[in-house]
């Protein structure tokens, strides 16, 4: 085991300096600001509106839309191209899916509510930290929601397993993995796991249980952040 102390200093199962706000823009429904280490992400919610073309509505229910970008010269590694890209339509996606489990959108038949996340600076964890805002942003647009989702990359570095990796971990000279998650708090259900990178069972089953401790952590601030809006 060579990982023995993480670069930054931080013990294995040890957040970065978390901040987080709600109302950070004026003009949307509801906003949400969430800063993890480096990395930056705001969101902003829109709805819910009426769903146009026609044909896409759902007299049942209503459904979201998550717009995920990351600004061109936001990222430590490589920049960014501007516009869409495969990336951001599957962080997208998976973001709508960690929410949903939250949503009673039967409230708004043929309805949307646009979520847009921004990313001016980013140093890992993006997703994770799009989640957490847009939680926030929907909890200050007074969307109807059975929890927070709350959000956090778990993983290995060589045979350590840590809990929320930086970029520098992740681009480790050693058997990286790096594992997004999203719980729901109340019910510890899970919302949100991929994988990219090889880690064992019984790393992932240690590395699960550490960010469900992380996401304890996390839910408690951002239920502050709206608190304090309203201080």
């Amino acid at each position: 085991m060579n990982y023995k102390k993480r670069l930054d200093g931080r013990k294995f199962d040890e957040l970065r300096p978390i901040e987080a706000k709600a109302g950070v823009i004026a003009r949307a429904d509801g906003s949400g600001y969430f800063k993890i280490g480096n990395t930056i992400a705001y969101a902003a919610v829109y709805g819910p509106r009426e769903l146009y073309p026609r044909f896409m509505q759902n007299p049942e229910k209503g459904i979201i839309r998550v717009n995920y970008n990351m600004l061109p010269f936001s990222s430590k590694g490589n920049r960014v191209r501007p516009g869409g890209s495969r990336r951001s339509q599957e962080i997208s996606m998976v973001t709508e899916k960690a929410l949903l489990p939250v949503l009673d959108l039967s409230e708004f038949p043929n309805s949307v509510i646009d979520i847009f996340i921004e990313l001016p600076q980013t140093d890992a964890g993006t997703r994770c930290a799009g989640i957490c805002a847009a939680s926030i942003a929907l909890a200050d647009a007074g969307i109807t929601m059975k929890d927070m989702v709350s959000s956090i990359s778990v993983g290995r570095v060589d045979d350590q397993v840590v809990v929320d990796l930086n970029y520098d971990e992740e681009a480790y000279d050693a058997p990286v993995a790096d594992v997004p998650l999203a719980f729901l708090n109340k019910s510890k259900e899970i919302s949100l796991l991929q994988m990219d990178g090889d880690i064992t069972e019984e790393q992932l089953f240690k590395a699960v249980e550490m960010g469900k401790k992380a996401c304890e952590k996390i839910s408690k601030i951002q239920r502050e952040a709206l608190k304090n809006k309203y201080k």
